[in-house]
């Protein structure tokens, strides 16, 4: 009975967390809607009429190796609509292939504009992105530093849109909404951005319109220079810089302005070992980020309670894949534990409560499917498609998450591995053939596909246990996982170039 008895205890601490983790959800839910239903007091901005108002901005372009989306990310930017004698754009190229010749080429031709756009290079990759970010604010020339990754194309009203906020002499940062660009070319798209809106609406305006801490999501967003240093400027320790710097410029008191009706396009990853390696990284990054700032985070003098709670849960955000694929590899050792032993039935009873936390968390994401895609019975089928669907994936990457998420905490180090551009917009543009890609496949896809067969197995498992003709009450669970752990099985294995 130990063996079992530590089965039940993992399983229910598991449970609890993430029971935990939903309730945080439920709040940000009531802050968004609060704040949508409340009119936002007028904010103090920068009047654009007035030329003395408007400030020097500098450009920030951190790329490597991005030979697909470079020309296109440079002629979007070069029409942002900004007085020429107020924008400075650098181009941060860490490129080591052909890359770097087409846009130092392409960078001269702007130049012959009137465009004041340099190229700034190192002799390594010290940092990587954080280490480009600190190299190119040496020399930047704007008292304000948006930054942009390479697949993401703002729209040409983007700056004014945005730099006006920085009026008020608080405000370190003003970080707008993705879009995406190719949200509807396949079901892992779909499933990425479905995941993405609710960040960037639910968690982003929940947390932000109650002053608790929200983070720069690493581009489409815009710095105060005097921010970024009286944070300590950037730091390349972890691979979520722009977590790392959030954190470090709130501790110090610095507001951040979200701005939800601001949309900045963005191409999603279209292949699963592109999508993989960007998961691994926010995940690896998060827990590195909550080894880093949980302890400054408590504490702070300076921090309401509350605002300390949601933030040890932002940084634990990625944790919950750990506790996902707990709960799920102890699933079926529980329905056997649950029919051998009679006196635990009400135990099993208690603990079935967390089923609500699924059930928080499908109001959560409705309320983001609906502020897009409106209401109605239609779309709300369609959203339950959608919703089943995106978790049983997210489920189905827990495995890889999960052991990105323990080398964050156990404090192992691993380079920053870039998420490959495809310039991919509709079904008629083709990845294959992409450089990029990577064609070996991890031997964590087998472990995987093993799960997928013991999620089988769990399936089986209900038509046997017990003397009452089977226990199906695990077997919806069991379905979404082997659907889950399937999917991320056979698409690493023929989605390669």
């Amino acid at each position: 009975m130990i063996l079992e008895t530590v089965v039940i205890a993992i399983y229910s601490i598991a449970l609890i967390l993430i029971f935990m983790y939903a309730l945080a959800q439920l709040n940000l839910l009531f802050n968004y809607l609060s704040a949508r239903r409340n009119c936002e007091k007028a904010c103090e901005k920068f009047d654009f009429s007035k030329p003395e108002e408007i400030p020097t901005v500098t450009i920030q372009l951190p790329v490597y190796n991005e030979l697909y989306v470079m020309e296109r990310l440079l002629k979007n930017i070069a029409e942002l609509d900004y007085p020429k004698n107020k924008l400075h754009i650098q181009v941060l190229d860490d490129s080591t292939d052909e890359s770097f010749n087409t846009t130092a080429t392409q960078i001269k031709k702007l130049q012959t504009t009137g465009l004041d756009i340099e190229h700034v290079t190192r002799e390594n990759r010290v940092g990587f992105k954080a280490g480009a970010l600190k190299e190119g604010l040496k020399t930047a020339k704007g008292e304000f530093i948006a930054i942009f990754d390479a697949d993401f194309l703002p729209k040409p009203n983007w700056l004014k849109r945005t730099i006006p906020y920085f009026k008020d002499s608080e405000i370190g940062v003003v970080q707008t909404r993705w879009g995406h660009l190719n949200r509807d070319y396949s079901i892992l798209t779909r499933v990425q951005a479905f995941a993405l809106d609710a960040h960037f609406t639910l968690e982003q305006v929940g947390r932000n319109s109650k002053g608790h801490f929200i983070n720069f999501n690493g581009t489409a967003g815009v710095w105060r220079r005097e921010c970024i240093i009286d944070a300590g400027n950037w730091e390349g320790d972890t691979l979520t810089e722009d977590l790392d710097l959030s954190y470090r410029a709130q501790l110090k008191s610095w507001k951040f302005k979200y701005l939800e009706e601001v949309e900045t396009p963005a191409e999603l990853p279209v292949v699963i070992s592109a999508a993989r390696s960007q998961q691994f990284r926010w995940n690896k990054g998060g827990a590195e980020n909550f080894r880093k700032m949980a302890w400054r985070v408590l504490k702070s003098d300076d921090i309401p309670f509350k605002t300390k709670i949601h933030s040890l849960l932002h940084l634990l955000n990625s944790t919950m894949f750990l506790n996902i694929l707990i709960v799920a590899i102890l699933s079926i050792p529980m329905l056997y534990i649950k029919n051998e032993y009679e006196h635990l039935k009400m135990y099993f009873f208690v603990m079935s409560f967390f089923v609500i936390s699924t059930i928080i968390f499908f109001l959560c994401y409705w309320f983001t499917y609906k502020n897009i895609y409106g209401g109605g019975i239609k779309n709300f089928l369609k959203y339950t498609g959608m919703f089943f669907t995106f978790f049983s994936i997210a489920m189905g990457f827990s495995l890889h998450n999960s052991i990105a998420v323990l080398e964050g905490h156990l404090g192992k180090k691993s380079e920053f591995i870039r998420t490959p551009k495809f310039n991919i917009n509709n079904l008629k543009d083709s990845w294959k053939g992409n450089k990029y890609l990577r064609k070996n496949i991890s031997p964590n896809v087998i472990i995987e596909g093993l799960l997928m067969l013991y999620f089988a197995f769990g399936m089986y498992s209900a038509f046997i246990v017990g003397d009452q003709g089977g226990d199906f009450g695990l077997f919806p669970f069991h379905l979404m996982l082997f659907i889950g752990f399937g999917y991320v099985f056979f698409k690493s294995l023929t989605s390669r170039a």
